[in-house]
């Protein structure tokens, strides 16, 4: 092996080694508002001025967002009650993600938290059927009442969108970077979860990520310029030396089955994930 290329890659993998343990994965954030939501993108909650129930509620955040907004410390419950206020919000009360389940209360987004800002006397469980939770748009406290009343939700939105349009690698990742922030790279698990969420969708078998192969090395990269330290391949795919004599090869996640990424020549037209502002 040439002595230079010995270095090159051996400085490589120093760095890969040193990315992999420090390297973490940074958002610009701006507000950005839309004819019937206000978004607020550096807390990832989005205000919808609708008045529907709780269920219909919490059905149409997980179809257009995550899910319906959980608060998990006072931090959280002032962004939410900030978001409130800066709404206007009609009426007085607003759903938020926890509901009674049994005897016990549980988020909508199955997250764990004890955190609770109930109301003086709240929760009373009037008539044995307010299951379901708003919060107050003043002063912000909390109080159980009847799934079925109507009024205006918050949900919780992700960093991630996937763009239903058909382009190249070269293509989708250029439509990114203009109208997003990158192409998505996925290097934890927990991103891995939120792609999960997100390409369920698209309308392509397999949608565009930010991975990228060098055939001279055959090593996989993120467009963010960190190493492939987590790792979610399909059988066969990423491990063995990459064909590149027609194409290069780029690295897309599979929408449907169990959503493991696999490689393809970077001229297939797919869907695709940007992250967001």
């Amino acid at each position: 092996m040439d002595q230079t290329l010995y270095v090159v890659i051996l400085l490589i993998a120093l760095c890969s080694v040193s990315e992999c343990a420090q390297r973490q994965y940074h958002f610009i954030n701006e507000n950005k508002t839309w004819t019937e939501a206000q978004r607020y993108s550096n807390t990832g909650l989005v205000f919808v001025n609708q008045l529907k129930s709780w269920r219909d509620a919490q059905s149409y955040c997980r179809q257009n967002h995550i899910d319906l907004v959980r608060v998990r410390n006072q931090n959280e419950s002032q962004q939410v009650q900030k978001i409130i206020s800066d709404n206007h919000a009609s009426g007085s009360y607003v759903w938020i993600g926890l509901f009674r389940v049994r005897d016990s209360w549980q988020w909508s987004d199955q997250s764990n938290s004890s955190f609770r800002y109930w109301k003086s006397g709240e929760p009373n469980h009037v008539g044995g059927n307010e299951d379901c939770t708003m919060i107050e748009t003043t002063p912000g406290r909390w109080n159980d009442i009847s799934c079925t009343n109507k009024f205006p939700l918050v949900c919780h939105e992700d960093k991630l969108i996937v763009i239903r349009e058909n382009l190249t690698w070269s293509e989708a990742l250029r439509y990114c970077r203009q109208n997003h922030v990158d192409l998505v790279s996925v290097h934890s698990e927990e991103i891995q979860r939120r792609v999960m969420n997100v390409v369920k969708r698209a309308s392509t078998a397999a949608v565009w990520l930010g991975l990228h192969n060098y055939c001279i090395m055959n090593m996989w990269l993120w467009v963010s310029g960190e190493m492939v330290c987590y790792q979610n391949w399909a059988p066969g795919n990423g491990t063995t030396p990459e064909n590149c004599s027609l194409e290069n090869r780029k690295g897309a996640v599979q929408s449907g089955g169990d959503q493991r990424w696999i490689s393809l020549p970077e001229s297939h037209k797919l869907n695709f994930i940007c992250s967001r502002n």
